[in-house]
This record gives structure tokens, sequence and C-alpha cells, in this order.
């Protein structure tokens, strides 16, 4: 991870200008910068810049720090790109001479006296995946929405199985998945994440400025409407928390409704959504904006599916990521879906094309090789049924006459068409 000075990051974002505010939550605000360096050799790329706005957002952005240096790299996890690292607590005689003088030798950001944290990440233009559901005018077609619920079930995947120690997200929600310029989603905002402590059944943060964390882990946090009902003291976090709240995120990404929705009755989606799952009335809970061919039906009937068994209140009938990331996977190719481009995506592209390609060519031979060709003979007799030599071969044919120096191959071919038989 590269360590950025204070002043530099904060010129970057125009002194933490109005204008380059892009995101702001309950414990800091985000902003759009153009950092030299920030994209290796010297490149002035644009990144996104999270700064605390409290003492406390100070001690979250500082978990988030530690949790993302340690997390795999993955495409469906935003990317660090670096981060300014908080000064260090001043010592006893610094203290003593701030007293006396009523100054401090430290450099001061904007909360404190010390020099605050600051993360800096890829910048995602495109949102987040609340926008995309319900604030756009286009809602996203069906496919597209899988394959998001797809980028960050992997996302979520990778985090648990990182080795040495899993990661526990605890805040997925719409709000915190970004898409990105290449169409990706990736899962952020790693504030209230958990570092899983090796050998042991509990779980901890790595925030030893955290108050609330004890011998058994930090205290239950999470969004309302997402937060597993079952994790209700720090001994019962678990991955399975993850699940339950991506599963909210699937009945979300499939419903278009909110998570949590006052003007509604029952207001929580998963109360609205699992009775009628329940008594097998799944269409009821897709997104009428958005028609569904019978392939995305069935597909997406899948998908709830699995959404139910993820809020499950029963803990042991929750799948594991791996299960779900299957599921997900198996719906898609079942509903005949082309994935999306990506770096990968463009090699198997190419390679489906040249597969196509060759099953159409292995087409073509065989079909002239049925062809019945006559030739008349010198002594007016019926004609003579010729074997393939008069079915040219395509493949050879196109790639002659496609060559700039096609006129010798061309006539051999048409020779070999219009020769007699001996």
């Amino acid at each position: 991870m590269k360590e950025f000075s204070y002043e530099e990051v904060e010129a970057a974002t125009g002194g933490f200008a109005e204008k380059n505010l892009v995101g702001k939550g309950s414990h800091g605000s985000v902003y759009r910068a153009k950092l030299r360096g920030g994209g290796g050799r010297g490149r002035t790329v644009v990144v996104a810049v999270k700064r605390a706005s409290h003492g406390q957002g100070e001690a979250k952005l500082a978990n988030e720090i530690a949790v993302l240096s340690a997390a795999p790299r993955h495409p469906g996890v935003v990317g660090i790109v670096g981060a300014v690292v908080a000064s260090p607590p001043p010592t006893a005689a610094e203290e003593e001479e701030e007293k006396e003088t009523g100054h401090s030798k430290k450099t001061t950001g904007v909360v404190g006296p010390l020099r605050q944290p600051l993360l800096v990440m890829e910048f995602m233009p495109n949102g987040s995946l609340h926008d995309l559901l319900h604030r756009s005018p286009r809602p996203p077609p069906w496919p597209r929405r899988l394959e998001i619920a797809l980028d960050v079930a992997r996302a979520v995947l990778a985090l648990h199985a990182a080795e040495p120690r899993g990661i526990i997200h605890r805040d997925v929600k719409s709000a915190n998945i970004l898409l990105g310029r290449d169409g990706r989603a990736r899962l952020a905002d790693f504030s209230l994440a958990v570092i899983m402590v090796a050998g042991r059944g509990d779980r901890r943060a790595r925030d030893d400025d955290d108050d609330d964390v004890d011998a058994v882990g930090p205290a239950p946090a999470g969004t309302i409407g997402y937060l597993d009902p079952c994790y209700t003291e720090p001994g019962r976090l678990g991955p399975e928390s993850d699940v339950f709240s991506f599963g909210v995120v699937l009945l979300e990404l499939v419903s278009g409704r909110k998570v949590m929705d006052v003007d509604a009755c029952p207001s929580s989606i998963v109360s609205w959504a699992g009775p009628l799952l329940a008594a097998g009335r799944a269409g009821e809970v897709l997104d009428a904006r958005v028609p569904a061919p019978p392939a995305a039906s069935r597909a997406v009937v899948r998908v709830l599916d699995v959404a139910a068994r993820c809020v499950s209140e029963r803990v042991e009938r929750r799948p594991g990521m791996a299960e779900v990331v299957a599921e997900l996977d198996g719906a898609i190719d079942g509903a005949g879906w082309h994935r999306r481009r990506g770096p990968r995506g463009v090699m198997e592209s190419v390679r489906r094309r040249v597969v196509a390609w060759g099953q159409h060519v292995r087409s073509r031979r065989v079909r002239a090789a049925k062809v019945e060709c006559a030739e008349h003979s010198g002594s007016g007799g019926a004609p003579e049924r010729l074997p393939v030599v008069c079915g040219v071969d395509p493949c050879a044919a196109a790639l002659a006459l496609h060559s700039n120096s096609t006129n010798d191959r061309t006539s051999q071919l048409l020779d070999a068409k219009e020769r007699p038989t001996q």
C-alpha cells in the first residue's frame, strides 16, 4: 500500500472542496481527486478520497484501511490505491508543552489536533447499485441485475475464504455496491468489517480504538433492513451474517423495492417477500418495471429461491457463499445470457467465435460431401456420379480468396471443381 502525505492528498481534492464531494455518510465523506502517482509510474489518475467527519469516524476509517490492506485483491472488491496514515498520539512531553503553550507541534487535520487518516481508493464513476435501482429513470435489465449479483457474491466469497484469516464485511447493502468504468460491481465501505481471529470460534475487529470490542468481538453493527436478526450479540457473528445481508440485496435486485419502505406494509422487504415466496407466488415479487421473457423468469425464480434461503431465520439453513455463487452462475447460464465483456470476457468471446466458426466449417463440409456432381462422358452415356471432388473446401476457398496472392490458388480450386473425371 502506497503512503501519501496529507498535504498532497488535500491538494488533490482542492482542499476538500464542495464541488469535489461525491458521497457522504454517517462516518465521513468521499471526494473526487486527481492524484499524481495514484496509478503508478508517476501518472496522474482520478481517485476517490475518504475522510472521516468526527473522532469515531476516524477509528472506523483506520479499521477500513487495515482491513483493505489485508483483503485479497479481487475484481469484486474496491481497490485501495494508498492511504494517509494517522499521526501517532502525542508523547507526555508534547502534551505537557501543549498545555503550557496552548499549541500543538503536530500537523493538524480537520478533526482534532492530530493528522487524520485518509483512504485513497479507485474512483467508481457510475454510482451505486442503490442509485441504479431506485433513482435511475431506466431500471437495469435482468441479465445486468444477475451479473451484478454474481460479482458481489464472488467478492463476499473471496473475503470469507481469505487466508490466513477470513473477513466478514458486516455491511453488505446496495449503497455499498459501486459500479466501475468496466461495468463490474465492487463491494466497498469496509469501515465495519471484521477480520476473523485464527483458531478461535469468535471474531474481533482489527480496530484497537473501538471501545465496543471485547473478549468475544465487536458489538452488533450494520444497517437496518440488511442486518442479520440472529446477530444479536458479539459472540454470534459469523460469515452467515453476510449471507443474510446478501440475500436481502438479492431480494432488492429482483423486486426493485426498497429494503425499508415506510409507506408499505410490511415495511421490511424480507417480511414482504418471504410469505409470497413461501406461497409459490414468486411472480409477484419480480420488478414489474422490467418485463421478463420465459427464460429470464426461470432464472430469476431460481435466484429468488437462493435469496429465500439466505434470509432464513434459521442460520443452519442458509447456504454458504460458494453455493450461492454456483447457483447464480447456473441461473445465468440456464437463461442463455451472454456474459458482460471484461478482460476475461473478450477472450471468452473470441474463444466462442472460433468454436462457432469451426462448427460452421464442419457443417459446410458435410453439406458439400452430400452434393452429387455429374460430369457428361464423351460417349453421351449416363452421367457418372463423383465423390467429393466437386465439393470445394469452403474454408480453403475463403482463405485463398482473402489472400493478396490468390490468383494461382483460385485457379487450382476452380480447376479441381471443373476437372473431368479420369
